[in-house]
Order: C-alpha cells, then structure tokens, then sequence
C-alpha cells in the first residue's frame, strides 16, 4: 500500500523539481512510512510513499521494465500477480522482484493499456512510457483506492489525496458550488467532483491517458447487474452451489502478503465471514480487532466477541468511552483533505489505530451491502411499493406525513421515529431521489432556507449525479438498478473513502474481498432475489453464514458502525457546534445563511426536531473548511 503523486508539464523544456516531489510525498506521508522513491524524467516526475506489504525489501518505487524505458508509482495491491507472473515470464519477460507491482508493468509492455482488464486488486497507479511520451494512470474497478487530478496553465497534476496536490504552488483553492450543493444532498462529494474546483477524481473503473498532451479518460470497467435478469434457474442453482468455495477463494488471494494479517470485526454479517473464511485458510494465525462502546445502543463487541471464539482468532478488543470518541471530532479534518459526513469515520479511525499496534494489514467487510443488498433503504423501497398501492395519495400527503410528524424525538441509534419521518419524507419520489435522500442529508428545499441565494441550485442540477449513474446502468428491474446506485455513488463517495482515509491516517492497509473480482463478476450474475429474499437483506450471505456461524449472527439485522451524534449534538459538542457554526462565521464565509442554521440548531436542541444529520453535515463542512478551505 502507497501513495502516489506526479507532475506533467506542457512544456517539455520546463524540468519537473525533485524537491517540489519530494514535499507533494511528505503531505501523504502516512499512506507509506517505510521508503520514499522519486522519479524524474525531464519535465515529469514521479512520486511514491511505500507501506511494505509485499517483498518488503525488494520492491520499493518506483518500479522499471528490463530498459528501464517505462517507470512505474503504484498504490494498492494486485491479488492475481503469481498468474500473471507465470504468463508473463512464459511470453518473456524477466523480473527483478517478488513482488506484484512489477507485473503491472510487464503486463503493460505484453497488452498495452487493456492490462488493466487483468488486474484483480485494489489499486491507483502511474506508469510513464518514454518511449511514447505517455503517461498512463489507472484506478480500480470499484474506487477502493482514490486517485485525483487537475490541469493547471502548466501541466497535469495528480495524487492519491488532495492534499498531495494542494501542495503543488500552481494550484490554487477555491470551493466549487456544485461540488458544495451536492455534499450537502448525499454527505459526500461525488466523482468525478471534488469539493475544490477544477481537481478532479478519477472514477473507479477508468484510466487516464496523457498521449504527447493530449489528455482522454476512458472507462474500462462496469458491473452489468443486467446479466442477473438472465440467469436461468439452473445456473442460479450453479451460483449458489459454488458461491462458499468462491468466497474462500476471494478470501484467500487477498490474504497473500509477506506480513501478518488481521481482520476488522464489527459481529456484522460481512466481517464475521471474512473472519471465519480467513480461520480456515489460516486456523489459528488470525488476529481480530473491535472496539467497545460504553453506550450499549451502539456497542457491538458482544457479538464481534462470539464470532471470534466460534471462529478461532486472536480476538482484541479495545474499551472506549464517549470521550475518546469526541476527543477525535475536530482533528478528523486534518487528514480529511475533503469533507465527509458519515460519523463512522469516527470509530473507523480509532479502531485502525488499535489494530496498527499488532499488525499493518487488515481484511474488512466492506461491499457486502452494496452487492448482497444489505441496506434497509432496500427494505424501504420494497415497503414503498405496498405503501404507494395502498395508502391513497391524500393520505399519503396529508394524515400520514401530518402524523408522523407529531411523533415524538428520540435521539435513539436509528431510532423508529427517525424511521418512520424519513419513511414517510420519501413517498410520491422518483425511487432513484427517494433512495439518496433516505440516505443522505438535507433534501432540495431544506438547501434552499440554507444557502444564499448565489448558490442555490435546482433539484435537477443536485440529481444529475443520480440520473447519470441510472443512465448507465442497463439492468430493468428496480432492485438491480438500486444495488447500481448504491455502488457507483454511496459506496465508492462514502463508504470507500472512509475506510480508506481513517486506515491510511494510521498507515494500515485495508483489503476488502467481498469487492474481489471473482465475488464483483458472481454478484453481476446472480438474482437480486439471492440478495433480498422478501424483506430478508444479505439472503444467500445468510445462507452460506448458517453453515459457518452462530445462528445468532446470522439472525441479526443490520446496525452499522454508529455513534451518538444526535446526543452530543445537543449535549457535549454543543459548545464546538455553536462555536463552529456561529452566525458571524457563517456570515464570513458566505455560504450559509445564519439564521437557517440557528433554527435547526434550536429546533435540535429543543427535541422539536431531530437534525442530526443535518447538523453533522454542517458542523463537518465547517471543521474540514477551517482546516483546508483557506
């Protein structure tokens, strides 16, 4: 695991500056603490940060060809290498390490930039091709690991995070609206947007060419959920006779490393299995890792607890009270080169720091949801169907929403009356909006109290992100097309980018094998009704679970990596929150208008309105604009 930046310059007479790269690496310093390595070549240069995984001692950056012709920065890690080695070296080829960057670019000299469609990993990486005066950047299918971009007067440049580029005296700061608008909606910022105008992301699945200056971004991946609505029932029984050997194969790969590996265990669904396939590949050598909670509503250890000893691991647990927690709030921003709004960041972060003191690569559950359909928002939207057939539109605009909005606040984990109000905020919604404002935070019409005029935006405009994602999506059936929007916006936006950040901040590498290319090509062929069997969500992850598990896992429903924000909102973050989002601040800045927030502050305060995402939203944006904004 690495992190990479680089500079091209148009012009070729104006020398790339060794120091200059050298200052862009030390910003993600904490992606790779253990070597530095600098690439340049007239005016390009290359930059790496190096976490050792893989030929620890072999295989620092950057990585050349037999000529030395074709220069390679990589960040990330490739599961099918010993394979490709082998073809690689039966086609010719020699290699001067052990590890798995080094295929990357033999794999580019044997089959030029389709070597990308080969890869099975997680990855971002650079390769400069002298010869052709190319520069060839990739990212990997699903976004597990980031990678941006901006063109300035001078030349491309690009870095695993945004601070990497920040650091480059040609770029300069300035918050793009759109960017703004649509982090408001969904708690994230969306590809190919980043909160900075004219910094880019490169989406998960394309890679960018710079071909003697002239630059394209092609797209060489998607899942095609459509192949699912095909499937006869003989091959769905193929499936799901083959799926646990899959799993433990998947499993299996992306446990290949040269150091020891762990396991983040949460008790959920996804991370029990990784866990329990991980045992049988490795009995007795796995080391898990979960946090306890002093509030019981959000503690989940109990049940992390009981799959580690049915399993087998070497299970560590750290207690942590709420101050820990809120003792990390406002330093998030500072290796949160971009805003997020999901407070699991929160707990994420602390956990990877427990787990770093043992170990320095962990396997997670990330993707289960996204490609088993485990989300309740799912749920939701099967339940909308009955809902909208028999509660007549009337009711549903009037006595029902009137009623739920007298229910009274609980500041609860995902409380009911939360449920039901966001339920009901849904109904009468094109499904595709209904699920991202389930999912995220203020709707159109709260934005528009919120921003100043200059900034308001249409609905359309903010939507346009989700009407681009269900335009590409070829799959008909409703499910099919939400399981689509979950991967390509909430999991690579949010979900992605969280684990990455928070384990990267304490240099830990994360893999994440429910998002392998064996289990991304299986899910695209399996039956959305393998993954929500009536209101049953992760159905044949359940099934494989019932044979692996405690029946009390497999039995439980979903409750996510939560924190009590809507309590410390009100309680002991009341004080950073009025300081943050104070009315002479917000006046300042000119984003927001003063009043609409203090309203939804008070409103908070009172119990007359739950608005902790929405506050959290705010007070996020304001921390992370403290630190980068200016």
């Amino acid at each position: 695991m690495c992190g990479i930046c680089g500079v091209v310059y148009k012009d070729t007479q104006h020398p790339a500056d060794g120091h200059l790269l050298s200052f862009m690496c030390k910003t993600i310093a904490h992606r790779g603490p253990d070597a530095e390595g600098l690439f340049v070549d007239g005016h390009i240069g290359l930059g790496s940060r190096r976490l050792s995984i893989i030929d620890l001692a072999g295989s620092d950056q950057p990585i050349y060809n037999e000529e030395r012709s074709i220069a390679i920065v990589f960040n990330g890690e490739i599961y099918n290498y010993p394979s490709l080695r082998c073809e690689l070296e039966a086609a010719g080829h020699s290699f001067y390490t052990n590890g798995d960057t080094e295929t990357i670019i033999h794999g580019y000299e044997q089959w030029g930039m389709e070597v990308v469609e080969r890869l099975n990993g997680m990855f971002a990486f650079a390769l400069w091709d002298a010869a052709r005066r190319r520069l060839f950047i990739a990212r990997d299918m699903t976004g597990i690991k980031p990678l941006y971009y901006t063109q300035t007067s001078d030349g491309l440049i690009f870095g695993s995070e945004i601070k990497a580029i920040l650091a480059h005296p040609g770029v300069e700061r300035r918050i793009d609206p759109a960017a703004l608008d649509a982090y408001l909606s969904f708690e994230y910022v969306p590809a190919p947007l980043s909160i900075f105008e004219g910094i880019y992301k490169l989406p998960p699945g394309h890679y960018l060419v710079l071909d003697n200056g002239t630059l394209r971004i092609e797209p060489y991946w998607d899942i095609h959920l459509e192949r699912s609505e095909r499937t006869s029932s003989r091959r769905e029984a193929e499936l799901v006779a083959g799926f646990p050997d899959l799993l433990h194969k998947a499993v299996e790969m992306e446990m290949i490393a040269d150091v020891p590996v762990g396991v983040l265990l949460s008790g959920g669904i996804d991370s029990s299995l990784v866990a329990a396939m991980m045992a049988r590949v490795s009995p007795g050598n796995i080391q898990s890792f979960t946090i306890a909670m002093d509030d019981p509503s959000f503690d989940e250890s109990e049940y992390a607890g009981i799959v580690a000893q049915h399993v087998g691991t070497q299970h560590h647990v750290k207690p942590i009270t709420a101050g820990d927690l809120l003792s990390l709030v406002p330093t998030i921003s500072a290796f949160m080169d971009e805003p997020l709004a999901d407070s699991s960041i929160i707990p994420t972060t602390i956990l990877s720091q427990f787990a770093r003191e043992h170990v320095k690569l962990v396997l997670g559950g990330d993707g289960g949801d996204e490609l088993f359909a485990g989300y309740s928002t799912l749920q939701a939207h099967r339940l909308m169907t009955y809902y909208e057939r028999l509660v007549p539109r009337f009711l549903r605009q009037g006595l029902v929403r009137n009623i739920s909005s007298k229910l009274p606040t609980s500041f609860d984990n995902i409380s009911l009356d939360f449920k039901i109000k966001r339920f009901a905020g849904g109904s009468d919604m094109p499904p595709a909006i209904r699920h991202q404002q389930w999912l995220g935070s203020f709707t159109t019409e709260e934005k528009h109290h919120l921003l100043v005029p200059e900034l308001r935006r249409e609905e359309a405009e903010t939507y346009a992100w989700v009407d681009r994602q269900m335009q590409n999506c070829q799959a008909d059936q409703l499910m099919n097309r939400i399981l689509y929007q979950d991967m390509k916006m909430y999991m690579e936006g949010d979900i992605l980018v969280k684990t990455d950040r928070a384990s990267m901040s304490a240099s830990l590498e994360v893999r994440v094998p429910l998002l392998n290319k064996l289990l991304l090509d299986f899910a695209a062929e399996l039956p959305h009704s393998q993954k929500l069997h009536g209101l049953t969500t992760k159905y044949l992850l359940r099934q494989v679970a019932d044979g692996l598990l405690p029946r009390r896992i497999v039995k439980r429903g979903k409750k996510g990596f939560n924190i009590p924000v809507a309590k410390w909102l009100a309680g002991p973050l009341l004080g950073l929150t009025r300081d943050m989002l104070h009315p002479e601040r917000l006046k300042r800045e000119g984003f927001f208008v003063p009043e609409a927030v203090q309203g939804l502050l008070d409103d908070h305060i009172a119990h007359r309105y739950d608005a902790r995402k929405l506050l959290w939203t705010l007070l996020t944006f304001e921390m992370w604009y403290e630190t980068w904004g200016g």
